[in-house]
């Protein structure tokens, strides 16, 4: 049973999920995260959440003055998730060492388990399902950073006797995503009236919600196998045109898309899949939203989330 878990980058869509999936399991948190950020905002006030405040350059001075002993640790924080700084070679290798900084602190919480959040670019661009058997080729410096981080952070709980388990995400949206987000910056257009640019959006993807995430974790905390690589998504790959015209009608049916106003980029991932056979057989995890249903849920939280009296702020908070 877990009675006590460490989140860093909890601010994000997985993380502030994963913190409301926890408080209903009735779980102390604590969640680290960086003095000053705007995003601290998002982490609710709740009397089980504790806030510490430590960047990653910070977490080899970080010590548990806690007086508590933690059972999991969860690493979602990194640097250099989007545009050019996914290949910003000296960025993405501070962030594994970061990853393995992360483990040593974890050990001084006294954490069994150490759950790393990897991504589908560790595979670069690949035809089928993603799973653990899938051979990894990373085409950008994000990816390679998050495939050495998964692979060394292994061997260092593996020398620390603490469980590890590596996930590679693959498309999650949600409250308190990034804006940029395809996703998000449609939602955004929509609301305000405006015409989404998009590729042919020929491709497929596999799209799962946040909250459908967070419970994938929580399951992988309590039953996922030391030493394992799960894929996180919903196992089900769609025209990317069906999620937006999904998204549109949500908001506007019948609203104008720009599909086919951007072309394709020189490496586009054209299909998108996770095989979560593993992830169901080890935990028993099985999504419970449909696309129409997390959408919806995510409309309304940026309604509420970006517009103040009818006007949108377009201004991350």
């Amino acid at each position: 049973m877990m009675n006590r878990a460490i989140i860093t980058g909890a601010t994000g869509s997985i993380g502030i999920a994963l913190i409301g999936e926890l408080l209903a399991r009735q779980t102390e948190v604590l969640v680290l995260c960086r003095e000053g950020s705007a995003r601290n905002r998002n982490i609710p006030h709740h009397p089980l959440i504790t806030i510490k405040y430590c960047s990653l350059d910070e977490l080899t001075l970080l010590e548990n003055d806690t007086g508590k002993c933690y059972d999991v640790w969860f690493h979602f924080a990194w640097e250099g998730t989007m545009g050019e700084t996914r290949n910003d070679m000296y960025l993405q290798h501070r962030n594994v060492k970061y990853t393995l900084d992360a483990v040593t602190a974890a050990e001084r919480f006294g954490c069994g388990t150490f759950i790393g959040a990897g991504s589908q670019a560790e595979y670069g661009r690949v035809e089928g399902a993603l799973n653990s058997a899938t051979p990894p080729f990373p085409e950008n410096g994000y990816g390679i950073g998050k495939l050495c981080a998964g692979q060394m952070s292994r061997i260092l709980c593996e020398q620390k006797g603490m469980k590890h388990i590596w996930t590679r995400i693959l498309s999650v949206y949600g409250p308190y995503d990034n804006q940029n987000t395809m996703i998000m910056s449609a939602i955004g257009k929509l609301l305000r009236g405006e015409v989404p640019a998009f590729t042919k959006c020929e491709q497929k993807w596999d799209y799962l919600y946040s909250k459908d995430a967070a419970r994938a974790f929580v399951d992988l905390a309590e039953r996922g196998r030391d030493g394992k690589v799960y894929c996180i998504g919903s196992g089900k790959a769609l025209p990317l045109s069906d999620y937006i015209i999904r998204l549109r009608d949500a908001i506007c049916p019948g609203a104008e898309l720009g599909i086919g106003q951007i072309p394709y980029g020189p490496r586009q991932v054209m299909y998108l899949c996770a095989d979560i056979t593993e992830l169901e057989e080890d935990t028993g995890f099985h999504p419970v939203y449909t696309f129409e249903e997390g959408i919806r849920d995510t409309i309304e939280w940026y309604k509420e989330y970006y517009y103040e009296k009818n006007q949108c702020t377009d201004t991350l908070l």
